[in-house]
């Protein structure tokens, strides 16, 4: 088939499509450089819906390009987007209706049919980048000759390994040869799988990405004359030597480890990309764009991008309108928050709230040594911010201006928001409200950040229990983007609409959780954690009981997440579900003597490899009934499967993609399982445990 065969043909499918234009304009360079074809891409709405490339999107860049290419006066090419985006690469809604492998190999076929004109074409191209650029957004630009980059650019990667695909349309050859294999690793397998993360202007241009960074202000007009420059041999782009030698052996096989610790083989995109990026040194143009379109082919019919597509669409569309959440109108302002508590975590919520709502912020505490640690430790961690240039000194100083501390719960008396973040102690905490309630104004909202107590019952005794919410934050408190928002039997609208609010001010992706023991992330990790320690007690070596997990690609074993979650926490919680649920949650008594004996792991790692510490190996009593890896991971699975389904009955959330949000952030359930509950489904295990899928069939699966 033709290109434009190609193009008429995917079009056919793509009936959903929102079609990003290409706009083409005549622009008379300066300097006597000529007129460059200016090509604009839009889709037509405001930054909030970002560009993409479909079929009928990358047709009309076609036709532009052809255009262009015809015209004997066209010097050069340009392009660019709609103001704040460039594009955000492919638009992936019409993925599930791709029925057969040719029908998605045809997809690579256009994307590279397409953009590799800018290079091939015979005019030199230029992509001015102004903002967003991901996966296809970016990789339009490398095939462009040249490349401007805004400072104020934000948001520019290659997220495709993150969901399940590879870069499709060029970006695993022309990365490794513009910028090398080492950086390539990092910006394709690295980055997207340490949380997606993006490149700032200035880091890519400094990666080598762009050959020039500009001021925002009048990005366009100065791209325009750079391009002239460059075009009258005034300015000329010299790019460094590429390392072809043992560094790009070296570059990938540090992403397959990385990939390893990340997925543990579990999911295909990170080494497909990483085969990609080794052929790359020796393969051709025509060669590398071939390969790509097969591997684009066969992670497009996958199981994994299903379930990574089912993941994304939770967590940019769900988590953006959370289920059963209050009218917005009825939130009241927050313009002063206190903290009660100056440890780590109310350090952690104090500079949150400081940097995200620009408010005043007081932490309180028992005595002033501990005031002066918690207000030391945030203004601490704005000079850090500092140090990696997230910030101006002016603007450090602004912040630390705003976070103050006290011995006396009296500086609440004007605040519109405080929330307690002591230990684990429910009558510690019901003290807390009962001192706040005479202090602070009847309408002030009381939050706790407890992780598993009942925030009724903390309400229970106070003259205005409509105003207490639970506000459960996880740690480390910067990276985790979850935030369960608790309704306690009598907490009112306004109250609740006023934490969801804040949540969303705090950049969380909030969920409305009943009050229950746990709520959900803790509920579920500790049934999960209950029964890998139970078989840890029959006699499964610890080792063996964190590797048999590991065929998940779960983001740590669970012993390393004990560690993390902190053992005493984590024992508290078990005694906290077992009290509730005794027939379903038991108390490890090698973990109660773990914990009194004073570790804070099973663990010690000479050499950075974890190895069994000897003196909990020599507290732990075991049985002789070990499980092998697969009854252990059934074991687990059937566990979860019944767990969620009585969460589930409950009502502590609205839906089953709830908890799968739940869990893919405040968890780090991995993406390409595409959430708990389709992955259950897909197993089979969640029919077998409870006589029914969670999700319709189809869902989140090509089945």
């Amino acid at each position: 088939m033709s290109l434009q065969e190609l193009i008429d043909s995917a079009s056919a499918l793509s009936t959903d499509e929102v079609v990003t234009v290409a706009h083409s304009r005549d622009v008379v360079l300066p300097g006597k450089a000529g007129t460059m074809a200016l090509i604009t891409l839009d889709n037509g709405h405001d930054h909030t819906k970002p560009n993409t490339f479909g079929p009928k999107g990358l047709g009309s860049l076609n036709e532009a390009l052809d255009a262009a290419l015809a015209r004997d006066e066209i010097v050069a090419i340009g392009v660019t987007g709609k103001p704040f985006i460039l594009a955000a690469g492919a638009d992936l809604t019409g993925v599930p209706k791709l029925t057969d492998r040719e029908q998605a190999l045809a997809l690579g076929q256009i994307g590279h049919g397409v953009m590799r004109k800018l290079v091939d074409g015979g005019k030199p191209s230029f992509a001015f980048v102004n903002g967003v650029a991901l996966g296809g957004g970016l990789e339009v630009a490398l095939h462009a000759t040249y490349r401007t980059v805004s400072v104020a650019a934000g948001m520019l990667s290659t997220p495709e390994v993150f969901l399940g695909l590879i870069p499709g349309w060029g970006g695993n050859f022309l990365l490794p040869n513009l910028i090398g294999a080492d950086n390539a690793v990092k910006v394709v397998v690295e980055n997207a799988l340490n949380q997606n993360k993006m490149l700032s202007g200035p880091e890519a241009v400094k990666l080598g990405i762009g050959d020039v960074l500009l001021d925002s202000a009048d990005f366009l007009e100065q791209s325009l004359l750079w391009a002239s420059r460059v075009l009258t041999g005034a300015v000329v782009v010299e790019r460094p030597a590429i390392d072809r030698g043992e560094a790009w052996d070296a570059a990938v096989a540090r992403g397959k480890a990385f990939a390893d610790v990340k997925v543990s083989g579990a999911a295909p995109a990170p080494y497909r990309a990483l085969d990609l990026i080794a052929a790359a040194r020796d393969n051709d143009r025509d060669r590398g764009f071939a390969a790509e379109d097969e591997a684009l082919a066969d992670l497009i019919m996958s199981e994994e991008l299903r379930s990574g597509l089912y993941a994304f669409d939770l967590v940019n569309k769900r988590a953006k309108r959370p289920a059963g959440a209050p009218d917005k109108s009825l939130a009241r302002p927050v313009n002063k928050v206190g903290v009660v508590g100056a440890g780590l975590m109310a350090g952690q919520l104090a500079l949150l709230f400081a940097r995200r709502l620009e408010v005043p912020v007081v932490l309180t505490d028992l005595d002033q040594e501990r005031v002066d640690r918690g207000v030391g430790y945030v203004h601490g961690e704005i000079d850090k911010l500092l140090a990696k240039g997230r910030g101006r000194p002016d603007k450090a100083n602004q912040l630390k201006a705003l976070v103050t501390g006290s011995v006396d719960k009296g500086v609440f008396a004007d605040a519109d928001f405080v929330i307690e973040a002591v230990f684990e102690e429910l009558q510690l905490k019901k003290t807390i409200f009962a001192d706040l309630e005479k202090i602070v104004r009847p309408d002030a909202i009381l939050a706790t950040n407890t992780s598993s107590l009942s925030v009724t019952e903390m309400a229970a005794d106070l003259e205005h229990p409509e105003r207490v919410v639970g506000f459960h934050f996880f740690n480390p408190v910067a990276v985790l983007p979850l935030l369960e928002i608790i309704r306690a039997d009598r907490t009112d609208d306004a109250s609740l609409a006023t934490a969801f609010a804040v949540g969303k001010k705090l950049k969380k992706s909030c969920v409305l959780v009943k009050d229950a023991p746990a709520f959900v992330v803790n509920r579920l990790l500790t049934r999960f954690l209950g029964e890998v320690s139970a078989a840890v007690d029959e006699g499964t070596p610890i080792l063996s009981a964190d590797r048999a997990l590991s065929a998940l690609g779960l983001p740590m074993p669970p012993f390393v997440l004990l560690q993390l979650v902190g053992l005493p926490v984590a024992l508290h919680v078990a005694e906290t579900m077992n009290r509730a649920y005794p027939e379903r949650y038991a108390v490890s008594e090698n973990l109660a003597k773990v914990v009194a004996a004073g570790k804070s792991s099973f663990y010690v790692w000479p050499e950075g490899k974890p190895v069994v510490d000897p003196e909990v190996e020599a507290l732990v009593t075991v049985g002789d009934k070990p499980s092998t890896p697969d009854e252990l991971r059934t074991r687990v699975l059937t566990a979860l499967a019944e767990e969620i389904k009585i969460t589930l009955d409950e009502g502590v959330v609205a839906e089953a993609q709830d908890i799968d949000l739940c869990l893919l952030l405040g968890a780090g359930w991995p993406f390409h399982l595409g959430g708990i509950t389709p992955y259950l489904d897909r197993t089979g295990i969640a029919e077998k445990t409870n006589g029914t899928r969670f999700l319709p069939k189809g869902t989140a699966s090509l089945t």
